[in-house]
């Protein structure tokens, strides 16, 4: 009884605590929605140092890549410490004609495929360990896509406190409205992660996620 009582309460105290150590942030979504952006853009302003190399063709980032101990404080002066994730692009189909078209060699477009191919399924297994999730989204894209419903349905499935970041606001075609629509079970933030328009604003509702 006494060894059950110990073993109790050594499990009570370190689930008590277990946020004081830095929390895994994942960045998720489709290719090319501006996770890398983000993830240099936070990093950038709490470290003074790039994550990710960002590209204007699709699946720049085929494995996941991490900045640990991201400090970042909020209007209050309040401080929260992250381990930002940044995740390959999720898609439903990755076809190595699509880099072709890109003007990539057929040798690097299937390398850069097969990479691509193997860094979803990596993003996919990594939604295990998230503690919470921000999802980026194409402002200028159509929401209602495959991937993702797909990808909000498995964050909700995990019950992972997910903020969706709406992204490129900067451009003329970004539709904020309809984000919002599409997923008003969630909080959704305009921002720019180019241009940092609404950063102040995520930084602030990051806190609110994980209290």
């Amino acid at each position: 009884m006494v060894a059950f009582l110990k073993n109790f309460f050594k499990k009570f105290v370190a689930k008590l605590f277990k946020r004081r150590g830095a929390i895994k942030l994942g960045l998720y979504g489709p290719p090319n929605g501006g996770k890398s952006t983000l993830a240099n853009r936070i990093c950038k302003d709490w470290l003074g140092e790039e994550l990710s190399k960002v590209s204007k063709i699709a699946h720049e980032t085929r494995e996941i890549k991490i900045k640990e101990n991201v400090v970042i404080k909020n209007s209050d002066g309040r401080e929260l410490s992250f381990n930002v994730v940044d995740t390959p692009g999720i898609a439903t189909k990755i076809d190595y004609e699509d880099f072709l078209k890109a003007g990539l060699s057929k040798s690097v477009a299937k390398r850069r495929a097969k990479e691509a191919t193997k860094g979803v399924i990596e993003a996919i297994k990594w939604l295990d360990e998230m503690e919470a999730v921000i999802v980026v989204l194409d402002a200028t894209k159509d929401p209602y896509s495959q991937v993702n419903i797909t990808t909000i349905g498995n964050l909700a499935a995990r019950k992972i406190p997910v903020l969706i970041a709406g992204n490129k606001i900067d451009l003329k075609r970004a539709n904020i409205r309809k984000i919002k629509s599409a997923f008003p079970q969630y909080n959704v933030i305009g921002i720019s992660a180019k241009y940092g328009n609404n950063i102040e604003e995520l930084y602030d509702e990051l806190f609110k996620l994980v209290k």
